[in-house]
């Protein structure tokens, strides 16, 4: 694994534990050599990781829309930055770029971004690993929906499968490296 994409939130939220967890985050995968992608922001969460794995000696490639690096939300002190259109070529880029995706706390676009990645695995897109790092019970709500999905028979098994839950950077980034995609059946 070189690469993994991180979706975080573009604010902070309310808790230091979410800063505090993007900073562990941010050293964990620098110290695995491994090369953070993320949403070329320098604001939020956004901002604390790429910071954060800069001054750990890590390698950041941002990917931001040109509407939102014209209002000065770029990172200006990345590894690399990719300025493209829209959010569409953004996800598409980063999920190019990676080799398997993270998300921490966030917003409606953090969820949408790591959900439509977990879907383009199901639908065989890719076979990247997807997980949530489950900072403070941040996503347990979360989790128990999925489990909710299974049991009402609109997820698979195998699909479900497909994410890693965890509430430690090391374990979950243990079992990223160590992830084997479930064979996927159409019926």
């Amino acid at each position: 694994m070189k690469r993994l994409a991180v979706f975080c939130g573009s604010a902070a939220g309310n808790q230091p534990v979410y800063a505090e967890a993007a900073r562990l985050t941010a050293r964990e995968i620098a110290k695995r050599n491994i090369e953070l992608v993320y949403g070329g922001g320098h604001v939020g969460l956004m901002g604390i990781i790429a910071d954060a794995t800069l001054e750990a000696g890590g390698s950041v490639i941002g990917v931001i829309p040109e509407p939102l690096k014209s209002r000065e939300l770029a990172h200006q002190g990345l590894t690399q930055l990719h300025v493209v259109k829209d959010m569409h070529e953004r996800k598409a880029l980063m999920a190019d770029l990676s080799d398997g995706f993270i998300a921490l706390p966030g917003g409606a676009g953090t969820m949408e971004e790591i959900f439509e990645t977990w879907t383009w695995g199901i639908l065989g897109y890719h076979r990247k690993p997807c997980a949530f790092f489950n900072v403070a019970s941040y996503f347990d709500l979360l989790a128990q929906f999925i489990t909710h999905m299974e049991q009402q028979a609109f997820l698979e098994p195998s699909y479900r499968k497909m994410l890693i839950i965890d509430t430690q950077i090391q374990s979950l980034l243990d079992n990223l490296l160590a992830y084997q995609p479930p064979e996927i059946k159409w019926s």
